[in-house]
C-alpha cells in the first residue's frame, strides 16, 4: 500500500528539514518501483493557506496544498526554522501545524519542529528530542515528557521526533524501516550515500 506523507512548509522553514526526509521517501520509493512493486510514499508539500513557502536563505517552493485540502494522510512531517519564536507566534503556522498533525494517524518533527508538536499538545507525557542548541529551551516549555540526549530521533510510535537538520535524513529511514523493514532502510540509506545506524545513536 502506497502511503501519504505530507510535508508543512511555511515562511523560514529549513530547507534540508523537508527536504531531507523528502529524498528518503522518493529514493525509497524508486527502489519499490525498481524491483516492480507500487510507488511505497506519495510526499505532498503543503503550506498555511497553499501559500508559496520561502526557505530560509531565500528558496520559494510553489504549487503547495493547504493543509485542509490535502486529504487523508499516514504521516505529517514538520521541519524546524531558525526563528522559532517568530514561527510561532505566526497564527497561520500554528493552525497549519494543529490542522495537518489533527488529521494524520502519526506525526513527525525535524530539529525545532518539536516546538510546533509541543505547542499542539502532541508531545504531553511523551520523549522527544531536538537540535541540541534547544533541548534546554524544549524542555523549559513543560508541554513535553523526557528530553532525550545523544540520539538522532526518538521513535514514540505516533509521535516521531529527531534532532538538528540532518538528523531528519536519519529519522525518515527509521520510519521506512517501520513501514517496509529494515533491510528496505538500508538500502534506501546505501543509495543516498548515507551512513545510518538503525539505533539512532549519535556518530
Amino acid at each position: 500500500m502506497t502511503k501519504r506523507v505530507a510535508i508543512l512548509l511555511f515562511p523560514g522553514f529549513d530547507l534540508i528539514d523537508a527536504g531531507g526526509p523528502y529524498e528518503v521517501f522518493l529514493t525509497a520509493s524508486r527502489l519499490a518501483e525498481r524491483d516492480g512493486l507500487p510507488p511505497q510514499y506519495e510526499v505532498v508539500l503543503v503550506s498555511p493557506g497553499g501559500a508559496d513557502a520561502v526557505a530560509f536563505g531565500g528558496m520559494t517552493i510553489t504549487a503547495l496544498s493547504s493543509p485542509e485540502d490535502v486529504g487523508p494522510v499516514d504521516l505529517a512531517l514538520v521541519p524546524g526554522t531558525i526563528d522559532v519564536a517568530s514561527a510561532l507566534a505566526d497564527r497561520r503556522i500554528v493552525d497549519a501545524v494543529r490542522s495537518l498533525v489533527g488529521g494524520s494517524p502519526v506525526v513527525a518533527s525535524v530539529c525545532t519542529g518539536a516546538f510546533f508538536l509541543a505547542d499542539a499538545g502532541v508531545l504531553a507525557g511523551r520523549s522527544a528530542t531536538t537540535h541540541w542548541e534547544d533541548l534546554e529551551l524544549l524542555e523549559a516549555t513543560g508541554q513535553t515528557g523526557a528530553v532525550k540526549r545523544g540520539v538522532r530521533w526518538v521513535d514514540e510510535g505516533s509521535v516521531v521526533t529527531s534532532g538538528g537538520l540532518t538528523s531528519g535524513i536519519h529519522m525518515a529511514l527509521d520510519l521506512v524501516a517501520r513501514d517496509y523493514g529494515v533491510e528496505h532502510a538500508a538500502r534506501t540509506a546505501r543509495q543516498l550515500d548515507q551512513p545510518w545506524d538503525p539505533s539512532g545513536a549519535t556518530v
